[in-house]
């Protein structure tokens, strides 16, 4: 029998498709993520520059989605070409099980001089819902073999509309019904609290009631379930894929103050707001909270390669510790964790916020940004506007005097992106939700581009 490597296609035909050969096998033979195949129409993106993507074709697009959130510095950045460049030169991957090598130890070291003060053990794995999952089994593990051990902590509270990944274990502490519903039966039910963005509560509360309020629901759920929870896991600041709800002010620090007072643990998911995009490295600090884990992942490779880490404190490092019989070691690790390609990348990635001051040379884009997003808020059909950092959200209604959402089925959000790519601009809604969150090292001149398309956009989907 021929070798199943032998076909009618050789390895050096594939390479030589045309355009349209591609896209054909595209629809055919690739199932994205988050797409219904039935209406897919391909676009093919070929190469990178700065903020901007270039299609099979050579048209230009800004990325107004950072390529999902995770790319910082922009595509073909030289430095992190370089780092990938010289980091090949030596190894590309050794396992992480047992053995270590010098980059990786090296990015270890510096994610803890930079994060939270408390947080100095390093877990490493490949994405943010591995991430998290590695935290969600450190808490349940560390109540059993903490001294003394409590093993009825076996619960986690999180935020209603909260999205932490898609595994079975991040669906349980996630809030998004349309992501997770089905997969219900498959998975643990965490107890949940609403969300406290002000956008999420009664018409007319301030965000400081807002606060109160949402902390008070917090400190019931605790009384409620004493003795019985592990931990609460949140995205600070922002909740993102739940639609970019933003939280009151005070809400993170009061999060921190009573699981202190409950003794309870505090998973911080910052795999979508870390590294800048709030407008500060963590977004934690702008309440100046520790969590006990910091969930890191997207920009942590500014968008280059898959890598996530786990950091942890002290005290849920010594839990662990023992003799091999003992039997407490943590059974949980990832082909590709601590990869010292990706390091190296994450590594340089870390350089380039140091030297080019990143953090303070992007205020003036960010600033562009809410302005040109407020000036849509009389928009007739939008409803609401948020923003914070290099992040915004434009919320789409079919009335705004109610608010009257539209129909689900219409895929408002998605067509007005669509529609913004003949403006040059790629964009992914959250529902009805346009959302705006491009590369860090976008200019004011790009996000005038980005929030121009994403206008022409909705004019020509909901009407101006």
């Amino acid at each position: 029998m021929p070798s199943p490597l032998v076909s009618s296609q050789s390895v050096a035909a594939v390479r030589q498709a045309d355009a349209a050969t591609l896209a054909d096998w595209d629809r055919t033979h690739v199932w994205h993520a988050f797409t219904q195949m039935a209406e897919y129409e391909p676009l093919l993106i070929e190469r990178g520059e700065g903020a901007a993507l270039f299609d099979i074709d050579g048209n230009r697009y800004l990325d107004g989605s950072a390529s999902m959130w995770c790319n910082v510095h922009g595509h073909h950045h030289p430095r992190l070409d370089r780092a990938a460049r010289e980091q090949l030169e030596k190894v590309a991957h050794c396992t992480n099980l047992g053995l270590s090598n010098p980059v990786t130890v090296q990015l270890a070291k510096r994610l803890t001089e930079i994060a939270p003060a408390g947080l100095e053990k390093v877990f490493f794995s490949d994405d943010g819902a591995t991430a998290i999952e590695v935290a969600l089994k450190m808490a349940f593990q560390f109540w059993r073999q903490a001294s003394p051990a409590e093993p009825t902590r076996q619960r986690f509270l999180s935020i209603g509309e909260a999205y932490h990944g898609d595994t079975l274990g991040t669906i349980g502490v996630g809030g998004v019904a349309r992501f997770g519903s089905i997969f219900g039966s498959l998975t643990y039910d965490a107890i949940r609290v609403p969300s406290p963005a002000v956008c999420r509560q009664p018409k007319g509360m301030t965000p400081e009631d807002a606060c109160r309020r949402s902390l008070e629901q917090v400190a019931a759920a605790f009384e409620a379930h004493r003795g019985e929870i592990a931990a609460v896991v949140m995205e600070p600041i922002v909740q993102a894929a739940g639609g970019i709800l933003v939280h009151p002010p005070g809400f993170l620090h009061g999060m921190r103050e009573l699981t202190r007072a409950h003794d309870i643990l505090l998973i911080l998911d910052e795999v979508a707001m870390g590294f800048g995009r709030t407008g500060t490295m963590f977004a934690c600090e702008q309440e100046d909270v520790a969590p006990d884990f910091l969930c890191l992942a997207k920009g942590l490779t500014a968008g280059y390669l898959p890598m996530a880490a786990t950091l942890t404190t002290e005290r849920i490092w010594n839990a662990f510790l023992g003799s091999a019989a003992e039997r407490k070691t943590f059974f949980h690790g990832h082909t590709y964790g601590g990869n010292p390609l990706a390091a190296a990348v994450s590594l340089e990635s870390l350089a380039i916020f140091e030297d080019e001051q990143l953090i303070e040379r992007m205020q003036p884009s960010i600033e562009r940004l809410h302005e040109r997003v407020a000036a849509l808020a009389d928009h007739p059909h939008v409803g609401d506007v948020r923003t914070r950092g290099m992040i915004a959200a434009i919320e789409l209604v079919a009335d705004r005097s109610g608010p009257t959402p539209y129909d689900p089925s219409e895929a408002r959000g998605m067509r007005s992106c669509l529609a913004a790519r003949k403006h040059g601009a790629l964009l992914r809604p959250l529902g009805d939700n346009v959302v705006i969150m491009p590369p860090l090292c976008v200019t004011p001149e790009e996000i005038d581009t980005l929030c121009n398309a994403a206008e022409a956009g909705i004019n020509e989907v909901c009407g101006g």
